[in-house]
């Protein structure tokens, strides 16, 4: 009976969540806040951004106006962190649906030499301060040859004829929408406020509640007078008229000399619904293009691979089918005929050479795959949107930890196979799968943060997430590394076709080197990425939302298969010349796509980002493209690898040669 209580239930809770859902969507995790007239709005900043250096500095470093209770961090999950976000309160108040003009915020001390050369330097490196209200980035919109760009922040100030001025007037626009009773979401807040929003009786419902559903800004340079705010405090009514105009400068940096601060503030309200206010951020310029080269891409290398398909299987059902319509006599006469690949029957499945590094490489291979995949879908899902700061990298780690116990797994099971079921050193093995790559990754990232800690930037890891990483490390990665481990360690190993003999096939001499074929082989995967990658490094390094994570999806799908087929059909081709050494070459087949990556980032760095300054910013550039070119490395080496040790078994599987 108190089953049967409880079904009923979770069937009632199933129906009135669809219900709620049929009503609106809404990303998940993301709910609108209803604020009613009068209502105070916080504002917050972040870090300040250039995409001339790739280096993020707090918003307090230069001498901007700071809030009367005193600068307090906003809660931060590990993403932002490692993202270099800082999210801080800021002086800018504003109160729900009403407009005020010429609002005082303060007068700073004179400029000291050191934060004038630092404004000016912040300036020559076209920083952008960031602002945000209601977990919405300000959004900026400026003429260009007729075009409308739009910008996430506002410039710190601008450099005219030698001389440099600062943006010390801001004119922002909140736009709302009024607030809907039928939807989920009012069970629930965001942004500055999560908390519940009572259900309202019939006599509060005539207070009407609004939604933020844009929030605009318009930075201006005017110069305010000595005498006019010598007197007045923060927030009060500046006495004469501010124009805003952005085209023109009028407020300029000079040492010893104070800078006044003031800012305007009006509502309009849009038919914008709440699932629709990110579409400014995430229709960017260029969008036709984008969709129309993924498909092109798309087609391209599907027709591509269909086609080597369809050859490869032809040519080797071939050579298997004629073998298998002989007589046994013709097959023993035929066995002293072989050639091509049936000559290494005796040497395929010889050990290679530094298994236990191959056996590593392979399960981080797994490991980094699974994440990317699960991640992804997860994002193109909406679980993982640009409203939930850092929550892509939190997932990223998250899924990467778990997935440790597929790594340890695979990697021990592959290592009882290339020894034939012996389960000496399982241990030693999967504790280097649980080090390998986080090791390598923590040299990077070690290496790049003394740079970041040199410049003061807020990109640098402070000490107590690096104690927090190391902890997640070694208390859950490596365990559940282990764990994959021991049951890879009891599963049964997979057991060869053919015996190998104890005395190696010498390797006939090749016409042209093997490993320049297999070096060439990643220009086929590569053609699958290089037009997705470029709106991925844009997103990176230029400041852009990045947010197509079907199609993202669609083209790794698509490159799995496609680095698959690469390494099958080199793998074949070394056997057929009497190359037994096909285990690194069928892993590095399709792993050779890595370098092709990381020339495309040279080539990006040295034509998309010319504005990048310093040895210090190109050294962070270089330092996490090689990361993320060894983790595509080792994800797609594991694509190659395991489908040419599938095909390879199943090819001699299937024809019985003495």
């Amino acid at each position: 009976m108190g089953s049967f209580h409880s079904l009923k239930v979770s069937v009632l809770l199933i129906v009135l969540v669809i219900s709620q859902l049929s009503e609106g969507f809404y990303l998940p995790g993301s709910y609108p806040h209803k604020y009613e007239v009068g209502d105070s709005l916080n504002v917050k900043v972040n870090s300040l951004t250039s995409i001339d250096t790739e280096m993020p500095f707090s918003y307090y470093s230069l001498p901007f106006c700071q809030p009367k209770e005193g600068i307090k961090d906003s809660a931060e999950n590990l993403g932002e962190l490692l993202m270099g976000d800082r999210i801080e309160n800021s002086p800018y108040r504003f109160k729900m649906y009403t407009n005020e003009t010429e609002i005082f915020l303060c007068q700073t001390k004179p400029l000291s030499g050191h934060e004038f050369k630092l404004l000016k330097k912040r300036i020559d490196e076209m920083y952008q301060v960031n602002v945000i209200l209601d977990n919405l980035p300000a959004i900026r919109y400026t003429n260009k040859d007729g075009y409308v760009l739009k910008w996430t922040g506002y410039p710190v100030g601008a450099k005219v004829d030698d001389g440099y001025y600062i943006f010390n007037h801001l004119k922002f626009t909140v736009l709302v929408h009024k607030f809907e009773e039928n939807n989920m979401a009012r069970v629930m807040g965001t942004g500055d406020a999560a908390e519940m929003i009572p259900p309202e009786s019939n006599q509060g419902s005539a207070t009407p509640g609004y939604m933020v559903v844009g929030f605009e800004v318009v930075a201006c340079s005017f110069q305010h007078k000595g005498e006019s705010v010598k007197n007045l405090k923060m927030y009060n009514k500046y006495p004469a008229s501010i124009s805003c105009d952005p085209n023109t400068v009028a407020m300029p940096i000079k040492e010893n000399e104070p800078l006044a601060f003031s800012y305007e503030v009006s509502f309009v309200e849009k038919d914008i619904k709440w699932p629709s206010r990110w579409d400014a951020y995430l229709k960017m310029e260029g969008a036709k293009v984008h969709w129309f080269s993924i498909l092109n891409s798309l087609m391209v290398i599907t027709f591509l691979a269909g086609i080597v398909l369809v050859i490869f299987l032809r040519t080797v059902r071939r050579d298997l089918t004629q073998y298998e319509e002989l007589d046994k006599e013709a097959q023993a006469q035929m066995n002293e005929e072989l050639s091509g690949w049936k000559l290494v029957v005796a040497d395929v499945f010889r050990a290679p050479s530094n298994p236990a590094l191959l056996c590593v490489m392979v399960g981080n291979g797994v490991q980094i795959l699974g994440m990317a995949a699960v991640t992804i879908l997860f994002a193109a899902l909406g679980f993982m949107s640009p409203a939930s700061r850092g929550t892509l990298i939190t997932g990223m780690l998250f899924f990467y930890m778990v997935l440790g116990i597929a790594a340890g797994y695979v990697a021990v099971r592959l290592w009882r196979t290339i020894f034939c079921g012996d389960n000496k050193g399982w241990i030693g093995v999967s504790w280097k799968v649980s080090c390998f790559f986080p090791g390598i990754s923590f040299l990077i990232f070690t290496l790049l943060n003394f740079l970041l800690w040199g410049s003061n930037s807020t990109g640098a890891i402070p000490f107590s997430l690096y104690v927090i990483l190391i902890l997640l490390w070694f208390c859950i990665s490596v365990p559940l590394t282990l764990v994959g481990g021991y049951f890879g360690a009891k599963a049964p190993h997979i057991e060869f076709p053919v015996r190998t003999n104890q005395i190696p096939r010498e390797i006939p001499q090749q016409k042209y080197p093997s490993w320049l074929l297999v070096l060439g082989a990643g220009t086929l995967p590569f053609g699958t990425l290089f037009i997705e990658l470029f709106f991925i490094m844009s997103s990176l390094w230029m400041g852009r939302v990045y947010y197509v994570f079907g199609f993202l999806f669609v083209v790794l799908m698509l490159l799995v298969v496609v680095c698959a087929e690469v390494s099958l059909v080199l793998t074949y081709m070394h056997l057929c010349v009497e190359d037994w050494k096909w285990w690194w070459k069928s892993f590095f087949a399709s792993g050779s796509v890595a370098i092709y990556i990381f020339l495309y980032s040279i080539n990006y760095l040295i034509f998309d980002l010319k504005s990048l300054s310093g040895p210090v910013s190109a050294t962070l550039y270089l330092g996490y493209s090689l990361f993320m070119v060894f983790a595509i490395m080792l994800a797609t080496g594991t694509v190659g690898f395991l489908s040419s040790f599938w095909f390879v078994h199943y090819l001699f599987s299937s024809v019985k040669l003495d």
